[in-house]
């Protein structure tokens, strides 16, 4: 009943949101909420995976069942969108929004949908918290979000709506095809298909997951989705959502279609890499500190993407550590963006300038963030880079050497924020002060684990050796 009630608890106090009123009972009631949703989390990540699994009766008439159950993948995402959550409340606690019970009540459904995808055993479950996941990330960012936000909110649900459509059209046709007409996912791995069938769903699925990720060239939603959306909805976007596309490969594409995974892994690693480099240059010339943030994201998404279909225990290895180590650090720089944004109303690093002068404190902790952005050694995300990197070298070290670029690119577009932003000459019309109590809590907590988990990664290895027969061949 653990699962069940990773799912319940985010939903049943998003609701209750709905109908709390004055803006302190609905913050207070969110975080709430994500703490205990937290400590459920971290219980569950203690428990051998054959003790967490959940099945009972949903359509029987099309022998779907409500079926939980995590592997150590699951388990990293898990735990990543329940640490995420505290952190992200915590830092723009005193953000204001209109009608804030709305906010916070489909900030907590977008919670409930992201823990379900990440939990689902049974596809057509699977697709339902899918869809449920993208509901509410279209309403955060249609009323809350920027001047631009309802077109930018309409491409957003465009593009996911079109993929996740491909991908039902896809599931449906394996159901029928299963042995036993079921949605489960033993079920659908033991699926027959022609040599062609398998050619045309393989892309059916794996174009939504893309899209989802995303990777190049289906990324033209998110930099701007990330821009317009309200903060603290971006930082869930970008540290969480776009993970559901890599678990969803791991999870649903390769197990079901290993073949053509295998095929194509050439085609989507090409595909990945271009994506790679293409963000990071783009990352060099964005003079807004959101936009850059954002296409950083598509580089390291693209890394991810790589090895796993690298097909070796490193590369995955590597990706398990990384999605659970991004989702931090990309959430640690969108607090600090937040953070200036809050008080000097602009995230161009055009109009910013020698804020070191003025906060020292935010400062350091965005150096940190932004070392641990670049993977340099004892920081978590240098573990994880070190393998991903690894295990492309074991399957093409051509693959790897222009992967590695990026690795030049992304110190060149930090540093260069670095400097542009907090060194140099102090703007003398910003008003700037050092950050809130809330912010410096949020901030802190992720130094510890950029630290901790960079010289201790034994933890998160130790979810990684659950890794299933079917994503990495020892």
């Amino acid at each position: 009943m653990i699962l069940v009630a990773l799912i319940l608890v985010p939903l049943v106090f998003g609701l209750l949101s709905f109908f709390i009123k004055g803006s302190d009972g609905s913050k207070t009631a969110s975080l709430i909420s994500s703490i205990v949703t937290l400590a459920l989390a971290a219980y569950a990540v203690s428990l051998p995976s054959s003790q967490l699994t959940y099945n009972h009766t949903w359509l029987g008439t099309l022998n779907s069942n409500f079926s939980l159950g995590v592997d150590g993948m699951a388990k990293v995402l898990v735990l990543l969108t329940a640490v995420s959550y505290p952190i992200v409340f915590i830092a723009t606690y005193k953000n204001s929004y209109n009608n804030v019970g709305r906010f916070y009540g489909l900030m907590l459904l977008l919670q409930a949908g992201l823990m379900g995808v990440f939990l689902s055993t049974d596809c057509l479950l699977f697709y339902f918290f899918w869809e449920l996941a993208l509901i509410p990330a279209y309403f955060l960012c249609s009323i809350w979000g920027g001047d631009k936000r309802i077109q930018v909110a309409f491409k957003f649900f465009i593009y996911t709506f079109v993929g996740s459509l491909i991908m039902l059209i896809g599931i449906i046709y394996l159901y029928s095809k299963t042995p036993d007409h079921s949605f489960a996912w033993s079920s659908f791995t033991k699926v027959i298909l022609t040599p062609q069938e398998q050619q045309y769903f393989f892309w059916f699925f794996f174009i939504a997951f893309a899209i989802k990720m995303p990777i190049f060239p289906f990324h033209t939603w998110q930099p701007d989705t990330y821009d317009q959306a309200p903060t603290a909805t971006t930082m869930i976007l970008s540290g969480v959502m776009v993970k559901m596309g890599l678990f969803a490969v791991a999870r649903w594409l390769i197990p079901i279609f290993p073949e053509m995974a295998v095929k194509m892994a050439d085609v989507i690693m090409i595909l990945s890499i271009i994506g790679m480099i293409y963000a990071s240059l783009i990352a060099i010339k964005q003079d807004s500190i959101k936009k850059m943030i954002a296409y950083s994201s598509i580089a390291h998404i693209g890394l991810m993407c790589a090895a796993l279909f690298a097909n070796n225990a490193e590369a995955t290895q590597g990706v398990y550590i990384q999605l659970f180590n991004h989702g931090i650090n990309v959430i640690g720089l969108w607090i600090v963006g937040n953070a200036i944004e809050q008080q000097t109303g602009t995230t161009k690093m055009s109009e910013l300038g020698g804020l070191a002068q003025k906060a020292p404190v935010l400062t350091i902790l965005l150096v940190i963030m932004a070392l641990a952005n670049i993977a340099l050694p004892l920081t978590n995300a240098f573990v994880g880079e070190f393998l991903m990197f690894n295990g492309l070298f074991a399957y093409k070290p051509v693959f790897a050497a222009v992967a590695g670029i990026s690795i030049i690119l992304a110190a060149v577009y930090t540093l260069n924020m670095i400097q542009k932003v907090f060194l140099g000459e102090a703007s003398s019309f910003l008003k700037v002060t050092e950050i809130p109590k809330n912010t410096a809590i949020a901030l802190s907590v992720i130094v510890v684990m950029i630290f901790l988990m960079g010289v201790y990664p034994k933890p998160m290895f130790h979810l990684g050796e659950q890794v299933i027969g079917w994503i990495a061949k020892k």
